[in-house]
């Protein structure tokens, strides 16, 4: 993902390069393909490491081989012949040969592999030109259904409640199965102040739950830096977009200007970005002539990029990661851990360990494919399995709970799966609901109540609307302070620094 306003960034070629290699990336595969389905139209699709001029895909031209004589197009052919001939009705020619190259790119079985018609191809670069609004999550296509990879920090998608994991039924009513990443896009983006439903369905939940999202400006910032006790800093990399390397450096030299003896990076719910960045910010972590990672294409050895020792971060370092850190995440994940002997804290990592080369077709639609794959130093393939963690620790259970429907009015005398949630919501927060049971007794009332008092609200004991609203947020409230995995690596950092 490239973090612009419309304006591919193209690496000089004359620039000194973080790493031993690199890899010069094509300023319209990041407008169109890379930032433009994510962060750019509210962050809504699953980002793709995009390679440079000389590894994009190559379309056949009639100049280079006669159409009529490649024979593997012969059934395509007569197949089209024969519906132009002898369909009961004249046929959208364009429409036909849009739906045969969609065939061809779903036959592959690539949730990563997309193609654009000439009309989603311009919607979604004008989208691009504006702003960057939106609801801020990550998604993909994954056997038919679109689920979140990772919602962004401080985007309209977190603050709503949404997760890794979730799976979006429906926008509006309408129903996306089927539709590949980039379709969902289109219907999930728009602009700031506008309102987006989704239907949500999470892990077990038999009914989905309508979400309503407010879209917003989505945060540019990709580095959040703090000081935690005992001299241990916290950096929060969100994404790896343009700026987040600069962006670094300013938190390293803050934190190290307040006494920073130890470093937690945390790449939790960053789905990644640019891969050049992600290079340079793994450069700073490893010894010169240490790998960082290594590129695979079709047919050719790998091409290990390895450490240029420029610059390295002189103090002990642990990694947190989740399921929602994906792709340049794990490039980080697993140059920190194979070539630097960082733990690495936290639950299994998404796993997507391929590389997307988008390529704009005459026509203005385009063609995106997986063209290959990159390992870990080790030489390592993360694809589908994800890096795991050398520490495990996993959310507490109420993080996953899931969403309450806040038209759906709760109180007392109802039983229902629904309130069994409220009660496991009630109890996290610190109001006591009595047995956790689904049933809606005088115990759970009263609970109800205290919490709308807190809130400010009608203490009606009947949970509904604002107060199931309310409860919600304390709740993400609650998951962001209570933190077991950003508390197991300060103390893995402490035992390293003596204290």
């Amino acid at each position: 993902m490239e973090e612009n306003n419309g304006h591919g960034q193209e690496i000089e070629p004359n620039s000194q390069p973080p790493a031993n290699r690199y890899i010069k990336l094509k300023p319209f595969s990041f407008v169109m393909l890379v930032f433009g389905l994510v962060l750019a139209t509210a962050a809504i699709t699953f980002f793709v490491l995009t390679t440079g001029d000389d590894k994009v895909v190559e379309v056949v031209s009639p100049q280079k081989q006669s159409l009529k004589d490649r024979k593997e197009f012969e059934k395509l052919y007569n197949a089209y012949d024969e519906m132009k001939g002898n369909y009961f009705e004249d046929i959208d020619e364009t429409a036909v040969i849009d739906g045969a190259i969609n065939g061809m790119i779903d036959a592959l079985g690539d949730p990563y592999s997309d193609y654009l018609n000439q009309k989603e191809a311009r919607q979604l670069n004008e989208s691009i030109s504006s702003s960057f609004e939106g609801i801020g999550a990550e998604i993909q296509e994954k056997n038919g259904y679109i689920n979140v990879v990772s919602p962004i920090k401080n985007s309209p998608a977190e603050r709503a409640g949404i997760l890794p994991n979730d799976t979006i039924i429906a926008v509006d009513g309408e129903s996306i199965q089927g539709m590949s990443s980039s379709e969902a896009v289109l219907l999930i983006r728009g602009e700031k102040g506008t309102t987006v439903t989704l239907s949500i369905k999470r892990g077990e939940a038999v009914e989905p739950v309508d979400v309503k999202i407010k879209r917003d400006v989505i945060p540019i910032e990709t580095v959040y830096a703090e000081m935690l006790d005992d001299g241990i800093a916290h950096i929060h990399l969100t994404s790896f977009s343009e700026g987040t390397y600069d962006e670094l450096l300013v938190a390293l030299d803050e934190m190290e200007a307040k006494g920073m003896k130890g470093l937690v990076v945390d790449v939790r719910q960053n789905p990644g970005g640019r891969l050049d960045i992600a290079i340079k910010i793994s450069d700073l972590f490893l010894e010169n002539g240490k790998n960082i990672f290594q590129y695979k294409e079709k047919g050719i050895q790998p091409e290990i990029f390895t450490a240029s020792g420029k610059r390295k971060i002189g103090v002990p370092v642990t990694l947190v990661i989740d399921d929602g850190s994906a792709s340049a995440s794990e490039i980080l994940a697993g140059a920190l851990k194979e070539s630097a002997n960082v733990p690495l804290i936290g639950v299994k990592t998404f796993g997507k360990g391929t590389v997307q080369s988008p390529k704009n077709l005459p026509d203005g639609s385009n063609l995106k494919l997986t063209t290959a794959k990159w390992l870990t130093p080790d030489g390592n393939w993360v694809h589908k399995e994800g890096i795991k963690p050398d520490i495990e620790v996993p959310y507490p259970s109420y993080a996953m709970l899931p969403f309450l429907d806040p038209t759906i009015e709760m109180k007392v005398g109802m039983l229902s799966p629904s309130i069994k949630s409220a009660e496991e919501m009630l109890k996290a927060v610190g109001y006591e609901p009595g047995e956790i049971d689904g049933m809606f007794d005088e115990q759970t009332t009263q609970a109800v109540k205290k919490l709308q008092k807190d809130l400010a609200l009608d203490t009606s004991g009947i949970l509904l609307g604002e107060t199931t609203y309310g409860l919600m947020e304390k709740l993400r409230t609650k998951i962001q302070e209570d933190d077991p995995q950003l508390m197991k690596a300060k103390e893995v950092l402490l035992e390293k620094v003596g204290k």
